[in-house]
């Protein structure tokens, strides 16, 4: 049973039989694992697309697709001569640390608790079939209130599936049965959730789910794999407006915490009373926490009482620009540099593996490495205008300095050129919020420039040498805040020169605080700035962002 809803599928039909496995080897498991990944690859726009529920943070394609590649990274890492063994622990170790969002910490859980019963032996129908159902157990202890209609059920079924399956004692009905089973639970999922049958589409989680299945099947059995549907999204905001989300909650928060295991009860608790959509893996010592809540600050903090959290992520999901992130989330995937040059693409000046990961996913084609102290030069800009193979590029330089440079190359190429004239990275952040690469390059200049200019950058370092500032003396190796207007902020206090600077730099106009974390932050100094900005300035939401620049622990952009 096909489970097509408002989707127009294609089979790609298979070049070469292939006999049907009794058992799974390490090989044959890195198989299917990196098969998913490349139909998740594929397949993102389209589950983007159906995710219309509970909030509209359309991107769980992208986050599921993420999750596997970082499975898929620990597992290419380990070589060709490897264990079971060892091979799930690379995949409970990757999904665990690359689980994104509420999808993607979903699926990492159910991952590791497949594999929880996996030995060095070959893994046959009876360990399959125990292994999903064990996956949909651990899900839905992760989740603090399940929901059905979503992913949830579509892994009940399969596991429901897989185990009425097993009696055959062949592998290849326990991963028929899954994947049945799984179709005919997704093609229900719209008459559990209403907002799912208003928009006329299936759950967008439980359809990445049942690609699972497919490769699974595609593995074992050699059943053709699944071409990429097409389709019309729907209107996500138009679909949520008259219902929008059910319980009001505006920010999605996400950490891994180290903390020990009998302290998570605790905060699983006390999350209860500050947000939805809890989700808590892992183990030993090192959990994935994910949380839909008003309360920023009391979500982070909650967490100091168990343990440390670290790489804090804080979106914004009432924003219509959570829908545009995804589409670019989608263009800096792996591939990227292989599909058709934009109308307009962007090239960028950054510092930081993060802050370029960052950008890239905001659609930025090209990458300069640059910035205050390391200022690239016009050829560098050049050649990665030229690589972008658009007709049209626009320049972030982010950085005053690089101004200049940048300005000359479009007399250099033979396409036409714009710089965008940013300061610093988070103007560079904001412009691209912008961006979009199907319009004119002078379209893109006008809003990229307009959004770029209603930021208010700060900037946090140490000084180097002793000087006199308009705010007072200082002296090498205080921390210090910078504005545009200069040094606004001093001590000998990370936190309170975070403080200090936030608190010059916002006005009440403002709504968004953007904090991106380089050399020199810490977990707890990031929650301590994060519950400052809730505490002080309610109005503003938090974004928190890990960009891994030197010199410059935190950058800041208030807009």
């Amino acid at each position: 049973m096909d489970y097509d809803v408002s989707i127009n599928r294609r089979t790609i039909v298979a070049s070469l039989p292939m006999a049907s496995l009794t058992t799974l080897s390490p090989a044959d498991l890195t198989r299917a694992v990196t098969t998913y990944a490349g139909l998740l690859r594929a397949q993102r726009d389209v589950i983007n697309r159906l995710n219309v529920y509970p909030v509209p943070d359309g991107d769980t394609g992208t986050n599921m697709t993420l999750t596997l590649e970082s499975v898929v990274a620990d597992v290419n890492a380990l070589g060709s001569e490897v264990t079971m063994s060892e091979l799930c622990r690379a995949i409970a170790q990757g999904s665990l640390m690359g689980a994104r969002g509420n999808s993607g910490v979903i699926l990492s859980q159910m991952l590791r608790g497949l594999i929880q019963g996996f030995s060095d032996e070959p893994i046959d129908a009876t360990h399959l079939a125990a292994g999903l159902v064990t996956a949909d157990v651990l899900a839905r202890q992760a989740v603090a209130r399940p929901v059905e209609g979503t992913i949830l059920s579509v892994a009940r079924a399969a596991a429901e599936g897989a185990a009425r399956a097993q009696d055959s004692s062949s592998l290849e009905s326990v991963v028929h049965g899954a994947r049945d089973a799984a179709r005919v639970a997704l093609a229900k999922t719209p008459d559990q959730l209403a907002v799912l049958k208003r928009a006329g589409v299936v759950d967008s989680g439980g359809t990445g789910l049942v690609l699972w299945f497919d490769a699974l099947c595609h593995v074992v059995a050699g059943d053709p794999l699944p071409a990429t549907p097409t389709m019309e999204g729907p209107a996500l905001v138009d679909l949520l407006d008259d219902e929008g989300d059910p319980h009001g909650l505006k920010y999605e928060v996400m950490f891994l915490l180290d903390a020990e295991d009998d302290k998570i009860r605790a905060l699983r608790s006390a999350w209860e009373s500050l947000g939805d959509s809890i989700v808590i893996i892992g183990g030993e010592g090192l959990y994935n926490c994910h949380i839909h809540s008003n309360d920023v600050g009391g979500s982070i903090e909650a967490s100091l009482d168990a343990g440390r959290p670290r790489q804090i992520r804080v979106t914004d999901l009432s924003e219509q620009v959570i829908e545009d992130r995804w589409v670019r989330e989608a263009r800096a995937l792996p591939d990227a540099a292989a599909s058709s040059a934009p109308r307009t693409a962007v090239v960028a000046v950054v510092v930081g593996e993060g802050v370029g990961r960052i950008f890239q996913t905001l659609g930025v084609r090209g990458l300069v490495t640059g910035g205050q102290s390391m200022n690239p030069s016009t050829a560098e800009l050049v050649a990665a205008v030229r690589a972008t193979r658009s007709p049209q590029v626009v320049i972030l330089p982010n950085n005053r300095n690089i101004h200049a440079v940048a300005q000359q190359v479009d007399s250099l190429v033979d396409v036409d050129v714009r710089v965008v004239a940013t300061d610093s990275i988070v103007e560079g952040f904001a412009a691209l919020l912008n961006y979009d690469p199907d319009a004119s390059l002078d379209e893109n200049y006008q809003t990229m420039s307009a959004s770029a200019q209603h930021v208010v950058a700060g900037e946090v370092t140490r000084a180097v040498r002793d000087t006199q500032t308009d705010a007072g003396p200082v002296r090498e190796g205080d921390w210090i805040g910078l504005g545009a207007a200069g040094v606004l902020a001093i001590g000998d206090n990370l936190d309170e020169v975070n403080a200090g600077l936030l608190t010059s730099l916002v006005r009440d106009d403002h709504e968004l605080l953007t904090i991106i974390e380089g050399d020199g932050s810490s977990s707890q100094s990031t929650a301590a700035l994060s519950a400052f900005a809730t505490r002080h300035f309610p109005q503003l939401g938090v974004e928190v962002h890990h960009g891994g620049q030197p010199l410059y622990p935190y950058l800041l952009g208030v807009e």
